[in-house]
């Protein structure tokens, strides 16, 4: 058996193991990039380490960082309470409201899981008691995540990008970004008109002092934390104990605290030296946070507890691995094979598929990580626009995330009260599987085909 095939099947183990027993798919690749460095390519140390993204690395550490500040301090509470008062709380804008949040969260650098985590328990339980459907609520946060998770400064915007640039492709941060947000936009569309939006105009608005409350929790939630980072709901035997705590702190996620106000700006500073001077948005925003830190310890102080180190990991373990494979030359085995097709179009539809079929059921970002580089040579005989094809396998990759077995559908199944689990488990599986099936053909025949020749 050749170098090459070894290390690809090494790699469709780890996302097997990854997948079905819940192992960092990162950690998994960097054991994967030992044994195939050390026991198929005769690599040391150093080679292996050759393909290690120290920039990425910084710019996953310095984001999340700023970003877990934002939220330990109230920022994101106050965001949200804020989006809500400015529709005047209106049923029918709710939806949206919760979609743009998720993508301004994602867009200026929270980890996707990070910021549905954070609005999802407040979606569903506007849902709950609004008489919104839960599958459309779910589906605009997930998909407002994915909207904005590809802006020059996000996580996704930025490892795409960072793999663009470090394969030598052509690539436009500004097209990958508005590809994703419109695509996610025009499935929010449909999603609303389908799953009864135009009816909730009739239900007028929600007083603006439970929208600035708890988010309009039903009394009766029942969902656990079960791990995703969400508050546990209260349960019925400290009800008014927990009442009277929750009007007491309600109003303090409404107003605007110095930390808050120094967040905000500091935000808006990532922006602008990212967009207009091209700073480093690792090493912007990790100074950033550490000011932040500096001035207010006791707010910062699990802010870096609360880094995503786990997506580090993963991307950092998934794209060594790919160094490895560089250096045994799979990346341009692979790209050969794909390209050998004979039907450019062709290879480039299979590969839209192959990135949203196994990202339904693993990671986005590991495939992502994977996928790209193995396009590569594909990309290279320049029959197919690279801008476009990129930007098709970053959207068909992660616009699957509304899928269940996903870790952002999965926050929604957890997060939703009141509901039939059972029935919104198949609810989410059907549409996911919709998505998985239509999405890639659409986002092939609009991005890809017309850069064809």
């Amino acid at each position: 058996m050749s170098p090459e095939l070894i290390s690809i099947l090494v790699l469709v183990v780890v996302f097997v193991i990854a997948t079905t027993r819940s192992v960092n798919m990162g950690a998994l690749a960097f054991a994967a990039a030992f044994a195939v460095g050390e026991l198929v390519a005769d690599l040391d140390a150093d080679g292996i380490f050759a393909g290690f993204p120290g920039d990425l690395f910084v710019v996953l550490v310095g984001v999340t960082y700023l970003f877990a500040i934002a939220r330990a301090n109230g920022t994101t509470d106050w965001l949200v309470h804020a989006s809500i008062r400015l529709v005047r709380g209106r049923v029918a804008l709710i939806p949206w409201v919760m979609f743009a949040i998720t993508g301004a969260l994602t867009a200026i650098g929270a980890v996707s899981p990070a910021a549905v985590a954070i609005v999802a328990p407040i979606a569903l339980s506007f849902a709950a008691r609004y008489g919104i459907s839960p599958l459309l609520m779910g589906a605009m946060v997930v998909h407002g995540a994915q909207g904005g998770g590809f802006s020059p400064i996000s996580i996704y915007g930025t490892i795409v990008n960072g793999i663009v640039e470090r394969e030598h492709l052509p690539g436009n941060e500004v097209f990958l970004f508005l590809a994703s947000l419109i695509v996610n936009l025009v499935i929010a569309g449909v999603m609303f008109v389908l799953f009864g939006g135009l009816k909730l105009w009739a239900q007028g608005a929600v007083p603006l002092d439970e929208a600035a409350g708890s988010g309009g929790a039903p009394d009766k939630r029942d969902t656990p934390d079960d791990g995703t980072g969400t508050a546990p709901a209260p349960s019925s035997g400290t009800g008014t104990a927990t009442a009277v705590a929750t009007r007491t702190e309600a109003p303090d996620t409404t107003r605007l605290t110095p930390a808050r106000i120094a967040t905000l700006t500091a935000l808006v500073a990532l922006v602008v030296a990212v967009l207009a001077f091209d700073l480093d948005a690792g090493l912007t925003s990790i100074t950033l946070a550490v000011i932040l830190s500096a001035v207010w310890p006791e707010d910062s102080r699990k802010a870096v507890g609360q880094i995503a180190w786990s997506t580090v990991l993963l991307i950092c373990g998934v794209l060594t691995y790919v160094g490895v494979l560089e250096e045994i030359g799979t990346i341009k085995w692979a790209g050969e094979g794909v390209g050998g097709i004979g039907v450019p179009l062709l290879a480039a539809v299979l590969l839209c598929y192959i990135g949203a079929i196994v990202s339904a059921f693993a990671s986005s970002v590991g495939i992502m990580g994977a996928l790209i580089p193995l396009a590569v040579p594909f990309l290279a005989q320049g029959e197919i626009g690279a801008v476009g094809m990129v930007a098709a396998l970053a959207v068909s990759a992660t616009v699957v995330d509304v899928s269940p077995f996903s870790t952002n559908g999965a926050l929604v199944l957890a997060a939703a009260p009141d509901v039939d689990r059972e029935r919104f488990f198949r609810q989410l599986m059907i549409y996911g599987g919709i998505v998985v099936a239509v999405v890639p053909a659409v986002v092939w025949l609009v991005l890809v085909v017309p850069g064809f020749g």
